[in-house]
């Protein structure tokens, strides 16, 4: 943003009234008025909030329009670059020029700021960031050895999304209920695209972005565990195991299935091919939400739709997505903590309720009010998802695993591929040469049950 457009919105926010926030000052009001000053009606206090998603502009605009109202405190947003954002941060904060008071982050930085002291516990006195408001992926996500260091405001996370249309259309064919040919497993989906006399517009029964890992780390996300349930605890990595080695390898066999070219394979492509009624089932991210409503505005999508979980692999083999989740952080050099933390607590909680239809962003809290088809079953794939580690030494786990995914995909050994990741991440943590102590030889589909060889005739 640049600074007329920062100028004009602020004289805006300074102008203009809202009004929403009523429900939430009854419920806090004891609480703020002590954080105003006696003389709020002559010399409003100012805190100013950073953030780097340009889809908040208008609704941190709103929202600030609201707080302004209804407690006499002014709040300044001010966009900022995502690159070398927490820098930006340290750097104002430092030199004491301009700095947040309070700024929105991904859940995956909250180690580094919090550490450089950017990222203070939060004053959460009316329990707001709790079970009653929030699934416990939010709270893992905003914990940090057990400290509470940010305010879960919105969410991204895969789902399954399907065509709807097609699969009532093969229900009446195949004479079964349309739940029933929802997939619960990746195999499910092998058996119905067996099975599913496909019309012609529809060119795969499956193709999702092979190349991202956050479309695939799911096949075996529930068996990698990097820094425990809140990504903060270099004692609790396990990423070489047999269950990991197995979802990697039903991940390696759909490229039989679903001849997909890694190399040209994109998430925008995909989307696409799923908005002009190529595929029946794809993973995708909470913005196809967005997507299909447009295309349906300008009648270019004629089909019903829905958001499933992600499948397992099969009845053994679970599997689990990744999920980012933006927050608010208090700046530990702040000179407004207090105010801050009021409007953070305000924003994550009574301030939900127009994030969605403002910016196309689905809230971390729960059961916040929406009509739009699909919201439930990415709420519940957050709820059940992994949060995006914490950890500053697991920091290039992702872009290995990424090529991890890609090779293993194109047929290299899925068993050596995640031992070499493990070693050299484990090596990295331990700051010493790290081998594994045992090679894993994961069970062949001519394996018995019991994991044993059949005997030769």
């Amino acid at each position: 943003m640049g600074f007329k457009k920062g100028f004009l919105m602020t004289a805006g926010i300074l102008a203009l009234l809202g009004a929403g926030a009523a429900a939430y000052i009854v419920a806090h009001k004891e609480d703020v008025v002590e954080m105003i000053p006696d003389n709020a009606l002559l010399v409003r206090p100012t805190i100013t909030l950073w953030y780097t998603d340009e889809a908040l502009e208008d609704y941190l605009a709103s929202m600030a329009l609201n707080y302004l109202e209804e407690y006499e405190i002014r709040v300044l947003p001010v966009y900022k670059s995502g690159l070398e954002y927490l820098e930006a941060v340290n750097q104002a904060s430092l030199n004491n020029e301009n700095m947040p008071d309070l700024y929105i982050i991904g859940n995956e930085s909250l180690e580094k700021a919090h550490l450089a002291g950017l990222a203070e516990e939060i004053s959460d006195a009316g329990q707001v960031v709790s079970l009653q408001n929030f699934p416990q992926t939010a709270l893992d996500a905003v914990t940090y050895h057990g400290k509470q260091v940010a305010w879960p405001l919105y969410f991204e996370t895969s789902a399954l999304v399907y065509n709807r249309t097609y699969l009532e259309q093969a229900a009446g064919e195949l004479e079964a209920e349309e739940a029933e040919l929802i997939p619960e497993t990746i195999d499910d989906i092998l058996t119905f695209a067996d099975n599913y006399n496909a019309p012609e517009t529809v060119e795969a029964v499956f193709k999702w972005d092979v190349s991202d890992i956050f479309y695939n780390y799911f096949f075996a996300g529930n068996y990698i565990e990097v820094g425990g349930p809140c990504g903060d605890d270099e004692q609790r990595i396990d990423i070489y195991n047999l269950e990991a080695v197995q979802g990697l390898l039903a991940y390696q066999e759909l490229n039989q299935f679903f001849s997909i070219d890694a190399e040209s394979s994109s998430y925008a492509s995909v989307v696409q091919d799923f908005l002009d009624g190529k595929l029946v089932f794809t993973v995708a991210t909470t913005d196809i939400l967005n997507r299909i409503a447009q295309a349906q505005e300008e009648g270019n999508f004629p089909y019903e739709y829905q958001v499933a979980p992600l499948p397992d692999v099969n009845d053994e083999v679970h599997t689990r997505g990744l999920s980012v989740t933006n927050a608010v952080a208090i700046n530990g050099y702040g000179k407004n903590k207090e105010l801050a933390n009021a409007f953070a607590a305000w924003l994550v909680d009574a301030g939900q309720e127009k994030l969605y239809a403002r910016t196309g962003r689905l809230p971390a809290k729960q059961r916040v009010a929406s009509e739009v088809t699909g919201v439930e079953g990415f709420e519940e794939e957050y709820s059940r998802s992994v949060p995006m580690p914490k950890l500053m030494t697991t920091a290039n786990f992702w872009v290995q695993m990424e090529i991890a995914y890609t090779k293993i995909w194109s047929g290299e050994n899925a068993s050596d591929i995640l031992k070499n990741l493990s070693e050299q991440i484990m090596t990295q943590v331990s700051g010493e040469p790290y081998v594994e102590s045992e090679y894993i030889e994961a069970p062949t589909e001519t394996q018995t049950e019991t994991g044993e060889e059949p005997e030769s005739e």
